[in-house]
């Protein structure tokens, strides 16, 4: 997890937390989607993340990343006063924090928020059509091909469609 397309990018307090993390997680073999801390009497920290095998997430992988992070934490002591963890999957919607993600569902519907205009605009939707460490690249519905700094995108996530659904069913099982 070296290489930065492949690193959420984050801020302030946010950047603080997946600083702390990052190294627990990835020897745990996870890799982290997205940190957000929303709240502000007893804030909460969700981590969004992923099996770097590629393996399905289940909730023993939420149990064991909250057990470590959980500690790493409170070491490192990023929010004075109370606060609680929340780890999750991305799931089938998941947000498009890496140039990893946009590139993995390229050909999927997204939409993006950007935190500056561009085109006089900051919403937009279309179909992803992958990112480097830099740019992440959209098809709008009228077929204009947009690339917008990875840099400026507030947020951006994949639409629930059912194409996604069926690239992300798990294989059958065979007997």
């Amino acid at each position: 997890m070296n290489d930065t397309a492949d690193l959420p990018r984050h801020e302030g307090l946010e950047a603080r937390i997946a600083d702390a993390i990052l190294p627990t997680l990835g020897h745990l073999g996870y890799e982290l989607v997205r940190v957000q801390v929303s709240g502000k009497e007893r804030p909460v920290v969700q981590i969004m993340a992923d099996r770097a095998d590629g393996a399905p997430f289940l909730v023993e992988d939420c149990e064991a990343i909250s057990h470590a992070v959980g500690a790493v934490l409170d070491v490192a002591d990023p929010i004075k006063g109370e606060w609680m963890l929340e780890v999750s999957s991305a799931g089938i919607d998941r947000p498009l924090t890496r140039a990893r993600d946009w590139n993995r569902f390229a050909g999927h519907e997204a939409t993006l928020e950007l935190a500056i205009p561009q085109d006089g605009r900051k919403r937009f939707k279309g179909i992803a059509l992958g990112a480097d460490a830099e740019t992440a690249r959209l098809r709008l519905e009228d077929g204009t091909e947009l690339a917008f700094p990875r840099s400026n995108i507030r947020k951006a996530k994949l639409v629930l469609t059912d194409e996604l659904i069926a690239a992300t069913a798990a294989p059958p099982t065979t007997n």
